[in-house]
């Protein structure tokens, strides 16, 4: 979930002359990818796959690039992600009906778009977006996790205390700068806004062979850094075992710097479910908004 990466620069204004943007509803199973962005070296990815599949099926000399809601790290799955293609206005209006069924034929199985529509004025996938919703799923069940959950599910060895560990997202909440659970890029802020951060007990699958339930955490903020969600659920958990008091999280945000406590854990205990964006006739302004470098206040701008 890396949204401090480096990127290269974008129209604000939308999609060149005589080309239509398409906002892509897609979802994957992140397990065999490295992640989203395309990588040197030949590793497989996400944003790959797909532009490939659109290029075989618009038959296309081109590769149309993808812009992407949130760019996941190896390992973690996605539900509710966002991209969108600016595609040339006749390649649209010949492919468009049939992309859906075609893409479905060509990509591989872990990975589906379910939407493809041409996107209102002022749409970035990025940059329009208000907030990412991920779930981060852990059993803390003595017999560990069912096999066939274990691709979406982390083991904790240990009885979590929900009320604890909710009383410590308690004091992550807000406006901070959370450098101390992010890995640093260069030139990229870590300041974020964190609006949700809550741990609720959830059934167990219907059809998985034992009882008991998962603990679910629902992370919202209005961007993430790179490892933040996976840090703060480390710590979390650490405060759910009694290895740590409540207040250890917001001491280490604090802080400023990453704790060498604090684990990163597996990646594939998480999802993202879902992008939120505001109306359409916010979409622009958005967009804008959300490329200018951050500082806190009393910071230097």
């Amino acid at each position: 979930m890396n949204d401090c990466a480096e990127e290269k620069p974008q129209r604000v204004d939308g999609p060149a002359a005589g080309h239509t943007r398409i906002r892509l509803d897609l979802s994957y199973h992140g397990a065999e990818f490295s992640g989203w962005a395309r990588q040197k070296g030949g590793r497989r990815t996400v944003q790959e796959e797909i532009e490939s599949a659109l290029q075989v099926v618009t038959r296309s000399q081109e590769l149309y690039p993808l812009t992407v809601a949130g760019r996941t790290d190896a390992g973690v799955h996605a539900r509710g992600q966002v991209a969108h293609v600016d595609l040339p206005d006749e390649l649209w209006a010949v492919h468009g009906e049939k992309l859906l069924r075609r893409l479905a034929g060509r990509l591989p199985a872990d990975v589906r778009i379910y939407r493809a529509a041409e996107a209102p004025a002022g749409f970035d996938a990025r940059f329009s977006a208000v907030w990412r919703r991920y779930a981060y799923r852990v059993a803390d069940h003595p017999g560990g996790v069912d096999p066939l959950l274990r691709g979406h599910v982390l083991w904790h060895d240990r009885p979590l205390d929900l009320a604890k560990m909710n009383a410590a997202a308690e004091l992550l909440l807000g406006e901070h700068d959370f450098a101390a659970y992010c890995k640093k890029r260069e030139g990229a802020t870590t300041i974020r806004t964190l609006l949700d951060l809550r741990w609720d007990r959830v059934p167990m699958d219907p059809y998985a062979a034992q009882e008991g339930s998962l603990a679910v955490a629902t992370v919202r903020a209005d961007a993430f850094c790179h490892n933040m969600v996976r840090a703060l659920v480390g710590a979390m958990l650490l405060v759910g075992d009694g290895h740590r008091p409540v207040e250890f999280p917001g001491e280490v945000l604090r802080g400023g710097v990453r704790n060498s406590a604090v684990n990163v854990i597996r990646p594939y205990g998480l999802t993202l479910e879902e992008v939120g964006y505001p109306a359409d006739d916010q979409l622009a302004e958005r967009s804008r908004q959300a490329r200018r470098m951050r500082t806190l206040p009393g910071q230097a701008g």
